[in-house]
């Protein structure tokens, strides 16, 4: 058996083991609910509240505090000593890859198969805490997220709330393009083509038609080291990025480029992108104008540190080892700039449910936790979207609630011990004991 049919088989068997048992539960909130906790924490302010007490009637919280009103007949989860916060947010995930060789999952695993293992890495991120993601690329599935994302909408599955961007646009022989294989295969594209403004304007409306939320644009790629800097070339003008950019506004929606280094990084916040994706390389300019404009960088620091020891070759990992170093510099210098940060991940060619490792590198590399903790829920909360909806314990958002060991204000790593998750008001994972 194929590791990827291993992959395959054990993911769906936990997954629908795991859905058969909460189905029933999944799409109907509690009427009215107490949660009882040790601890609070106020994202917008900062602050510890001792205790923490929500109020979620249905799918929103109705009060916040150190102690809240307990209706008649509610039902109160008491949390011990644990501290609830809002709903973790992953502004980049891809829920249609696992680990092993990515090219190949997309030539050997049908779309009906990825789009299985996909609602199954969406349970384990909701799981692990994560209430909210953007899908930035099916890589070959074209619209199938659309499908995810209604499936887990309409209760049939347990998953995050999600923005997805259908399969994602790129050039001809651009960085998602099946450059590695034989020529007279045929090989298809991981993303759509489009080598033009006008292409790049059919490309979005017939992905906007097929269900996306917003417009993921492929910028720049290959990476590679000359001299100890990183070179990238761009793909598309500031010209023709302006064209998707006012296209995509024309939809209601926004665009989000895969963008490492100069000059694409630069073309694309001058069309005025909403993020950066990777932002390993930015100019003062650059940096200049993603302030001015409050373009989001999107770090993706886990991502770098797991291939610059998981690449296929020595050869890779020694590459990748010096972009994550050349990186992890660069990300000194941007959080010092103070251009505005939202946590992303890039989970998917590592193990979905295990990319909090990034709030604890944002932090290792020059972030307090507070400023991780409000670059994830409250910029992320924005750029998804939900600005007014999620990302806060406030009356009136969605009851997107997790509890954490510790406090993650003092230690980061606090994300990755969650005991308890609420997504819209039901129970996804509690536990043993908690009443």
């Amino acid at each position: 058996m194929t590791r990827s049919r291993r992959f395959w088989r054990d993911g769906l068997v936990a997954g629908w083991a795991w859905t058969a048992a909460v189905a029933a539960a999944w799409a109907a909130p509690t009427p009215a609910l107490v949660l009882h906790a040790a601890h609070l924490v106020d994202v917008e302010s900062g602050r510890l509240v001792t205790p923490g007490e929500v109020l979620v009637e249905g799918e929103r919280i109705v009060a916040a505090g150190a102690s809240v009103a307990r209706p008649a007949g509610a039902e109160v989860v008491d949390l011990g000593e644990a501290t609830l916060l809002p709903g973790l947010i992953d502004a980049h995930v891809h829920l249609f890859l696992h680990p092993g060789a990515e090219d190949l999952q997309t030539v050997q695993e049908s779309v009906p198969q990825r789009t299985a293992l996909a609602l199954v890495a969406a349970r384990d991120d909701l799981m692990a805490g994560y209430t909210a993601e953007r899908d930035m690329g099916t890589e070959g599935a074209g619209s199938a997220d659309s499908a995810v994302r209604n499936a887990i909408d309409d209760g049939l599955f347990p998953g995050p709330r999600l923005r997805v961007s259908g399969n994602a646009i790129d050039i001809l022989g651009g960085h998602e393009d099946a450059i590695a294989f034989n020529p007279a295969q045929h090989v298809l594209s991981n993303a759509t083509y489009a080598n033009n403004a006008d292409e790049l304007v059919a490309a979005i409306r017939a992905q906007h038609k097929e269900g996306s939320d917003f417009v993921k644009i492929y910028q720049t790629g290959p990476d590679t080291m000359r001299g100890g800097a990183l070179h990238t070339p761009f793909q598309y003008t500031t010209a023709q990025l302006k064209a998707a950019v006012d296209e995509a506004a024309r939809l209601g929606t926004t665009v989000a480029v895969h963008a490492t280094g100069e000059p694409g990084v630069r073309y694309a916040a001058e069309a005025g992108v909403a993020s950066i994706e990777h932002a390993i390389q930015l100019s003062g300019e650059t940096m200049r104008l993603m302030r001015e404009r409050h373009i989001y960088a999107v770090p993706t620091l886990t991502w770098y540190e797991y291939f610059a020891t998981h690449s296929p070759t020595a050869a890779e990992n020694e590459l990748q080892a010096a972009i994550f170093a050349y990186k992890v510099a660069e990300f000194r210098k941007q959080v010092a700039a103070g251009i505005p940060m939202v946590v992303g991940s890039d989970v998917g060619p590592f193990a979905h449910g295990t990319q909090a490792r990034e709030f604890e590198l944002m932090v290792k590399y020059g972030m307090t936790p507070l400023a991780v903790l409000q670059a994830d829920l409250l910029n992320g909360a924005r750029l998804l979207g939900w600005g007014d909806q999620i990302g806060q314990l406030k009356p009136g958002f969605y009851a997107d609630i997790i509890a954490v060991a510790g406090n993650p204000l003092e230690d980061i790593a606090a994300l990755k011990r969650v005991s308890f998750v609420m997504r819209g008001g039901v129970i996804a994972k509690r536990p043993p004991g908690a009443h």
